[in-house]
């Protein structure tokens, strides 16, 4: 947050009108917003100024929002990444993850949704304004996977999985739910802040397979995450 206590966003955006529309709405919305129009833009404030979170469109003139991510992900830069993009096909959606993004949201978009999910980015990275929930600490223990929730952090027979914000929240909410199983509606619900009826099956599918690909020893036969079809998701403890 800046001096004013408002939490600071740099958006990459190359559309000037969309653009002149997000920082309207944002700073209506209690935001301080900077604009960057191009890659290297980006990188020049980013080098000057710390933000609470990056909104970056996709296809710049110079490059990428995933370019951007990359740098400050190889820097440890842990701020809240969501990606704005044109396309919700699937192999951006990956794209974006494999990068060290948070969350995405396709084009054109509702600004409810919008600010909603830069909401639930803030508060889970500890950076919402103080009418945010406060975080829950201890720990979960299922079996093989340990999760220490007051650091944030998820290990895998001791070893610590490498998790986005959205895979990190919906493997707490499974393993809190183990051998029960979690509807969609309910991890739309818990997920993106009831704003699941904007988000679609294909979107929770991406995350579920990413989240296999970092937990199941074979992810095409999970032991841990198992689809119920029809109806949601169930968590099974497996023993190291």
């Amino acid at each position: 947050m800046n001096a004013s206590g408002k939490n600071r966003i740099l958006l990459l955006e190359d559309d000037v009108s969309l653009a002149d529309g997000l920082c309207y709405s944002l700073e209506k919305d209690g935001y301080t917003v900077e604009n960057a129009r191009c890659v290297q833009e980006a990188k020049a404030l980013l080098r000057q100024t710390q933000y609470d979170l990056l909104l970056l469109d996709v296809t710049l003139p110079d490059g990428t929002g995933f370019e951007v991510c990359e740098t400050i992900r190889g820097e440890g830069n842990q701020v809240p990444i969501l990606f704005l993009t044109a396309s919700d096909e699937e192999m951006n959606i990956i794209r974006g993850l494999d990068c060290g993004g948070d969350d995405y949201i396709g084009k054109p978009f509702r600004l409810g949704e919008l600010l909603s999910r830069i909401r639930a980015l803030l508060r889970r990275a500890g950076r919402g304004r103080t009418e945010d929930t406060p975080a829950d600490f201890g720990s979960l223990v299922c079996g093989d996977v340990q999760i220490d929730l007051a650091g944030s952090r998820a290990f895998l027979q001791g070893k610590k999985l490498e998790l986005t914000q959205v895979e990190y929240r919906l493997l707490c909410l499974l393993v809190r739910s183990h051998d029960r199983v979690v509807t969609r509606e309910v991890i739309f619900e818990e997920l993106w802040d009831g704003f699941g009826n904007f988000v679609d099956d294909n979107t929770l599918s991406v995350y579920i397979r990413r989240l296999r690909e970092k937990v199941e020893r074979d992810p095409s036969r999970p032991e841990h995450l198992i689809t119920a079809r029809g109806f949601g998701y169930c968590w099974q403890e497996v023993q190291a």
